[in-house]
């Protein structure tokens, strides 16, 4: 079978789709700043942190949004060098292929800082909340999005 241009192109369509909802997967389930559920909220309101647990809870959480921060614009670079190869080539060339790398790359950045970001909150707490935690984070991973 031939690869045509178009067929490169819905490939690549859907590759940057998958990946896209990857990303916005692994930030919904493990770490929702924005929504009012989540594991900051189960955390927060669920594991009856002490007053030292919450300032330790607060540094890690500051220190991970600048991380974050820069993690995502370093993928949106990469997204926009894949459309740069992309109108370059206007195929699935060695640019594309390179550029497509170079996105998952930084995918995968995210989601390891945001593996590593759950881990440093784990260890912040005690044996009883880690066991709750555990609990949530594997339920997180393992269950349907929320509504």
């Amino acid at each position: 079978m031939k690869v045509t241009p178009f067929y490169a192109a819905l490939l690549l369509i859907l590759a940057i789709a998958a990946g896209s909802l990857g990303a916005y997967a692994t930030n919904r389930w493990i770490v929702d700043h924005d929504a009012p559920h989540g594991m900051h909220d189960f955390v927060h309101r669920e594991l009856h942190l002490t007053k030292s647990q919450q300032e330790q809870l607060d540094t890690l959480e500051t220190n991970f949004s600048v991380e974050r921060r820069r993690l995502e614009l370093a993928l949106k670079t990469a997204n926009a060098s894949l459309a740069a190869a992309m109108d370059e080539e206007h195929s699935y060339g060695p640019k594309v292929s390179d550029a497509i790398d170079e996105v998952h790359a930084r995918m995968g950045d995210l989601e390891k800082a945001t593996v590593r970001h759950v881990l440093r909150m784990r260890g912040l707490l005690n044996t009883h909340q880690q066991q709750a935690f555990d609990r949530e984070v594997s339920r997180a991973l393992t269950s349907e999005a929320k509504p």
